[in-house]
């Protein structure tokens, strides 16, 4: 089981690899205009609560490929309550843990669900100020290999969830999720080929006009209102088309 930690600061975005919701609204019939989709139940400004913007406590919210979805920790954000929530392939489980939370400490906790009669558990590990979030261990019935991004969403910048798919012209399929700051002007990426474990990350800048560029400094798609879409050709020569819309 592997992980990605992505920490969105400002003016800069961190990559480290470590072996480590929201409901999707499907807006039938309004596929052909990008800008229509809303996600209902996603927040449009941040859930962080400002006193815990450099602590462990607070909101800490993910993607996941294995095989797609988003979760969310709240780590006692405005009272002692320490959740978590994970939506994989549509399914919803709620998770907590017993764990309580202390000042100037690393906070780390196994947060226990169920998933069809059988337990979930996600260890969850983050440093006293709120930086270096991971999990480091996941036991998902049905999902052996999931992998994870996880960001710490403060008070002034709102993290965004997108989960989608990609095509290539070589017949290549796979899911492609992103998670994103418009505030901060940064994303990042994971995608995994159908039927493979291996996964591939990218990570950019995204402009006041939704224009997502790669680190390289090419565009790979745009953002317009929740929906996410773009083509670019891949090194090697395949043209690469991905879609993906805000569940988070």
């Amino acid at each position: 089981m592997k992980n990605i930690i992505l920490k969105l600061t400002t003016g800069c975005l961190f990559l480290t690899l470590v072996f480590a919701a929201c409901k999707k609204d499907d807006n039938k019939g309004k596929d052909n205009d990008p800008g229509s989709y809303k996600c209902q139940t996603c927040p449009d400004t941040p859930e962080a609560a400002a006193e815990n913007d450099n602590k462990s406590k607070g909101i800490y919210k993910g993607i996941v490929i294995g095989s797609s979805g988003t979760i969310k920790f709240n780590i006692a954000n405005n009272n002692s309550d320490i959740t978590a929530t994970l939506v994989i392939d549509g399914n919803t489980i709620v998770l907590t843990s017993t764990i309580t939370w202390a000042d100037n400490e690393p906070y780390v906790a196994p947060f226990v669900g169920e998933y069809n009669g059988q337990p979930v558990v996600i260890h969850f590990k983050v440093e006293n100020d709120g930086t270096q979030p991971v999990i480091t261990a996941a036991e998902i019935p049905g999902h052996p290999n999931a992998v994870f991004t996880i960001v710490k969403e403060t008070s002034n910048a709102l993290i965004e969830g997108y989960e989608g798919t990609y095509s290539k012209s070589n017949s290549e399929k796979g899911t492609f999720n992103i998670i994103l700051s418009k505030t901060l002007g940064k994303w990042g990426g994971i995608a995994r080929q159908d039927g493979s474990t291996e996964i591939d990350n990218i990570s950019g800048e995204i402009d006041a006009n939704g224009h997502m560029t790669e680190k390289n400094g090419y565009e790979v798609g745009t953002l317009i209102g929740e929906t996410i879409s773009g083509t670019f050709t891949e090194k090697g020569g395949a043209t690469v088309t991905i879609e993906a819309k805000r569940t988070m």
